[in-house]
């Protein structure tokens, strides 16, 4: 029987780079022409030679790397349903297959006829392939070294969760009301138990942001069991896209913090502002909370909001963007990032 998996214990990314993300695509563009750079350097025997042996081998170099990227532009979807080592075959296959094509059919333009022949057109499919398979490691020890954030989100959400602060008085304001309403207080139980199954679960994937939403709003509805009308919540969804997939934990950790950190010091009530909208292709998440000037507020290390930075690298790369706007009185997150639905992954 194989030992239970513990819940910060780091996995194996098996996942293709997503080749329609433009951090990637600038990330292999860079790449393969720093490495032509580099080769160029090694063969020029003056500095005027570098730029002449740059641009020779830029002759063959952009057209398999433009055809290449297209290419797995228009396949990426496939590529990611296929399996992550079959990925890699046809991604090595089909660089080889479009720098051998690009080597026949440039002819002379790449290699006088004298270097015309089997020999050459294997040394370009070898070579197409080599910085493929060079780049695909490159990214795979990249997810590796943010892969820490995945399991860590997971077991500071649950931390989160257990908190004495938040579940003490979360059970204390769920037995104040077992006998006046004993609904409600089933309610909220049920609440509990979906917060601890969504943080107990397998959080590598995109979900629907509408769940993301659900689970708000069941925390949300614990801690005004304990705060009553000093919690108030402003959801400005009218511009949500129903179909909108995010990373999972990602509203919930923010409306936490404005909670622990703005409403709860507080000497009166406050109000959150959630502002959920698309904007063409990208998606914005904006929470808004005030808090008490001058006053007393709870000290924090902030870990959540580094946490949720450190995924939307992983996920995303230079796609998302996350901003703080912290005034006297007020704190605001902003998260910006692509817009994806379930049929365009």
């Amino acid at each position: 029987m194989s030992e239970p998996r513990s819940i910060n214990q780091n996995h194996m990314p098996d996942a293709l780079p997503n080749f329609r993300n433009l951090g990637v695509v600038l990330r292999i563009v860079l790449a393969v022409n720093g490495l032509a750079l580099l080769v160029a350097l090694t063969q020029a025997v003056s500095i005027p030679n570098v730029g002449q042996r740059m641009i020779d081998g830029s002759a063959f170099l952009q057209p398999v790397l433009l055809s290449s990227l297209l290419l797995l532009y228009i396949f990426n979807g496939t590529l990611a349903r296929i399996g992550y080592r079959n990925g890699i075959v046809c991604v090595l296959l089909s660089v080889a297959l479009v720098s051998g094509a690009i080597s026949l059919l440039g002819g002379e333009l790449f290699a006088p006829p004298a270097e015309q022949g089997a020999f050459n057109l294997w040394r370009c499919m070898v070579l197409g392939m080599v910085v493929a398979a060079l780049l695909l490691t490159y990214f795979r020890l990249r997810a590796l070294s943010l892969l820490p954030a995945l399991p860590e989100a997971r077991l500071q959400a649950l931390q989160a969760r257990i908190r004495p602060h938040f579940l003490f008085n979360s059970i204390n304001a769920v037995l104040g009301i077992v006998r006046s309403d004993p609904k409600r207080a089933e309610s909220a139980l049920e609440d509990m138990a979906d917060l601890f199954r969504m943080a107990m679960a397998d959080n590598r994937e995109l979900v629907p942001l509408q769940r993301e939403v659900e689970l708000s709003r069941q925390y949300l509805a614990l801690e005004h069991l304990r705060l009553g009308e000093r919690l108030k919540v402003n959801w400005q969804t009218q511009d949500m896209p129903q179909d909108a997939l995010v990373p999972p934990l990602m509203l919930q950790p923010l409306l936490e913090n404005a909670v622990y950190h703005g409403i709860e010091p507080m000497h009166g009530s406050g109000e959150i502002t959630i502002k959920l909208y698309r904007s063409g292709k990208e998606m914005h998440l904006d929470v808004y909370n005030p808090c008490q000037p001058h006053g007393r507020t709870h000290t924090g290390n902030k870990i959540a909001l580094a946490n949720i930075r450190e995924r939307l690298a992983l996920q995303f790369d230079v796609e998302a963007r996350y901003s703080v706007d912290a005034g006297e009185d007020y704190y605001r997150v902003h998260i910006l990032i692509p817009y994806v639905r379930e049929e365009s992954r």
